[in-house]
């Protein structure tokens, strides 16, 4: 792992700053937990050891979809943009069905996709799946983000990422809420 635990901090600690100073209205909470959202997913990106077969070609980018309505918009463009994890770009997608093997590497599940129990097992192994919710967790997915006290944490099923042959970072293990 290239990028320590001191720059995952810095960035979630900068997407903190902006939850806590523009976090007065409504409509702006919804648009600064997407942004710390969206900075999470960069950085669990620089904490994963994915199966060499699973990233394509060398040079090929570390794909993040979006399955479902998209609640990052601009947002996840903006800060993957320009970054690049283990010698590789990033890349962002957006898709309406489950994805083609290969095609993901992280696979964000928005909370309009109602069948994640079926959708999840079909995404064969390489897939980091991360969703929202205590039940993403409960349905196979990996990393589930919640808010508590107004906060983005998350949590990780670290049973169902080796399954699909993931090895999450200690690092990353010791930063999450609880770890299944």
């Amino acid at each position: 792992m290239k990028h320590g635990l001191g720059t995952f901090l810095r960035k979630s600690a900068i997407s903190l700053c902006l939850l806590l100073c523009f976090g007065k209205a409504a409509a702006a909470d919804d648009s600064i937990e997407y942004q710390v959202k969206a900075a999470f997913l960069l950085n669990f990106t620089k904490f994963v050891e994915w199966p060499a077969d699973s990233l394509g070609a060398p040079g090929s980018p570390i794909t993040v979809c979006i399955l479902g309505d998209d609640p990052f918009g601009h947002t996840l463009d903006q800060i993957v943009g320009g970054e690049l994890v283990n010698g590789r770009k990033l890349a962002v997608q957006r898709i309406r069905r489950t994805p083609a093997p290969g095609s993901c590497q992280l696979l964000f599940v928005s909370t309009s996709e109602k069948e994640i129990a079926r959708t999840l097992p079909a995404l064969g192994p390489g897939v980091l799946t991360v969703g929202e919710g205590e039940s993403f967790l409960r349905d196979g997915g990996m990393i589930a983000f919640t808010i508590e006290n107004r906060r983005v944490r998350f949590r990780i099923n670290q049973t169902a990422a080796q399954r699909y042959g993931l090895k999450l970072s200690s690092k990353l293990l010791s930063l999450a809420r609880t770890v299944e």
